[in-house]
């Protein structure tokens, strides 16, 4: 057997990396995908005709625009929104009326009904 060769020695190969590299992509756009991006929040509202609570008082209404909100008819801004309400309001489980008017942003309803909520206001109805 001294003489006997199975050919000559041949360079070794260098493993691919390809699949490894795809591998660590999917990975990473899984965890991208599974990752919670920020906390989840939930708003109490009654869809009109929802019978959520009974109007009383004087009216409520507010209406979301593009640049601003408006109360009654009259363009406010937030603070004085607030304080408008409050002069409106009995407590704070009374009924608020909301409206998005058109090109109105939801983030903008969604700004106003938490600002609302740090006010103390708790009961509120929107209306398409």
């Amino acid at each position: 057997m001294s003489g006997f060769s199975l050919g000559a020695d041949r360079p070794r190969r260098k493993p691919s990396l390809t699949p490894m590299i795809d591998v660590v992509f999917l990975l990473l756009v899984f965890f991208m995908l599974a990752a919670r991006f920020g906390t989840d929040m939930s708003l109490s509202l009654a869809m009109g005709g929802g019978g959520s609570g009974t109007y009383s008082g004087p009216p409520r209404i507010i209406d979301v625009l593009p640049e601003g909100q408006r109360l009654n008819g009259v363009t406010l801004e937030e603070d004085a929104l607030q304080a408008t309400l409050a002069t409106l309001t009995e407590s704070p489980e009374d009924l608020i009326i909301i409206r998005s008017r058109d090109g109105a942003v939801l983030q903008r309803l969604i700004d106003l009904v938490t600002g609302l909520e740090e006010a103390g206001h708790s009961n509120f109805a929107v209306l398409e």
